[in-house]
């Protein structure tokens, strides 16, 4: 048994043996060979390469068209010419166009006229249009205009050798009134609320008195609101009151002394002729008086309106009705125009225009300055009246 584990140990140790001892080994190497092959590739590359750009640009010029204005008075730009409604609208166009001939043939300059539907829109109309309009309008209406934009006067109208001329305050012949207190709570009817006659001056005196009237109606111009008070639609009228030619023109009216209808002395109605004059007893040259109140200018509508009208009392004397201009207005040209207007206020055509009695009875214009109607400005002040409390904002 010892000998075969003897035996079995020495050949575990000769096989350990033989293990560590160095031996050669063929190999046979199996070796790849690669070759390396340079092939030329085309290859995308970002390269900054200098590049010839021709740039088309368009160039835009701004350039401003000043569109030439048509001349002043020309066909393509007339002058305008606005007459304030306080008598018949028709009168007041078929008349102006006799104007605008006459000033036409003066000055070489076109005319063009319109009767606005107020004194206030009048007024707005000329200090939206300040370079090319006319204004016949009142004191008052200037006035206010003169505030609002700087309208500018260049004339006063005259009536037979007066530049003032007043209200009056008419009533039925048959009233009870016997003063201006006596009109306190009675309907009053006005021409417009923009008449320095038929309002403003009115309106003072009752201020100055502490007469309070009732309802106001307006009636549209100074002919509506004497045939108003004539056809019984109101208790009393205000309207505009030049003075009578006297008999022979032998003196003239004077205004706080003599009565304002001294011609019913004569004991006999007034009368219209063809020529649209009013007369008692015929012409003042042949010893008549000529009525020129604005009851006149409705007689040949109402014939009797004297008969059945009166005049109970008269403000203060008002500046005469104007000729005035835009802000913007020439002033050369306007000189040039009102010397026109002065020539033909002095011709025989002015009495189919504003020298009519169915229009505004003018006998001529004479020039002024702004102060000639500071007291029109004082009686605003003593009512409080602005701008705005006729014309709006």
């Amino acid at each position: 048994m010892k000998k075969a584990w003897l035996v079995v140990a020495i050949l575990i140790l000769a096989t350990v043996l033989v293990a560590c001892q160095p031996q050669t080994v063929e190999v046979t190497r199996v070796v790849t060979e690669t070759q390396t092959e340079t092939v030329e590739v085309p290859v995308e590359v970002e390269v900054e390469v200098p590049v010839e750009v021709t740039r088309v640009v368009t160039e835009v010029q701004t350039e401003t068209v000043v569109e030439e204005m048509a001349a002043l008075g020309s066909e393509e730009r007339p002058i305008k010419v606005l007459f304030v409604p306080s008598v018949d609208v028709d009168a007041i166009i078929a008349g102006g166009d006799v104007l605008a001939t006459a000033l036409e043939d003066a000055t070489g300059m076109k005319y063009e006229v319109s009767v606005p539907t107020s004194y206030a829109a009048t007024i707005e109309e000329m200090c939206a249009s300040p370079d090319d309009t006319i204004g016949f309008i009142p004191a008052q209406g200037y006035v206010l205009a003169n505030n609002r934009c700087g309208v500018t006067v260049g004339g006063a109208a005259v009536r037979f050798g007066l530049s003032w001329y007043a209200a009056q305050f008419v009533v039925p012949s048959d009233s009870d009134a016997t003063s201006v207190e006596d009109l306190a709570g009675k309907t009053w009817c006005i021409p417009d609320f923009g008449s320095t006659s038929g309002y403003l001056y009115p309106s003072a005196l009752f201020a100055e008195l502490g007469i309070e009237p009732g309802e106001i109606v307006e009636a549209g111009g100074h002919s509506n609101a004497m045939l108003a008070v004539y056809n019984g639609d109101c208790d009393f009228a205000t309207a505009y009151f030049s003075p009578p030619l006297l008999p022979n023109y032998a003196r003239s009216w004077t205004y706080g002394v003599d009565d304002p209808e001294i011609w019913r002395e004569a004991g006999v109605s007034p009368v219209r002729n063809e020529a649209g004059r009013t007369f008692v007893g015929g012409d003042p040259a042949d010893g008549g008086y000529r009525v020129l109140d604005a009851r006149s200018s409705v007689s040949d509508t109402a014939p009797d309106i004297f008969d059945k009208t009166r005049i109970l009392a008269l403000t203060d004397q008002i500046p005469n009705d104007t000729v005035s201009f835009g802000p913007e207005f020439p002033l050369n040209t306007a000189n040039n125009i009102v010397a026109a207007l002065i020539d033909f206020t002095a011709s025989e055509e002015c009495a189919q225009s504003i020298c009519s009695e169915e229009f505004y009875n003018w006998t001529g214009l004479e020039a002024v300055t702004d102060g000639f109607y500071d007291p029109v400005r004082s009686a605003m002040d003593f009512l409080g009246i602005t701008e705005e409390d006729i014309l709006g904002e």
